[in-house]
């Protein structure tokens, strides 16, 4: 496993070591746990994005066609 090395300000570590502490666990465990949740959060796909684009851009695609 690979580690990392972030730096925080002395205010973002103090809050990050309340949040572990009411939840129960260790910073890293909190930090791990919360990039693993942003890491499998739904993407949208492709053809979700293109069919936005495509229908937000109607209008003027009619007139340049």
């Amino acid at each position: 496993m690979e580690s990392l090395t972030i730096h925080l300000s002395n205010d973002q570590l103090t809050q990050l070591q309340e949040v572990a502490a009411q939840r129960g666990v260790s910073v890293e465990a909190l930090v791990q746990t919360s990039i693993a949740s942003l890491l499998t959060q739904a993407k949208p796909s492709f053809d979700e994005a293109a069919d936005y684009v495509l229908q937000k851009n109607a209008e003027l695609y009619d007139r340049l066609a």
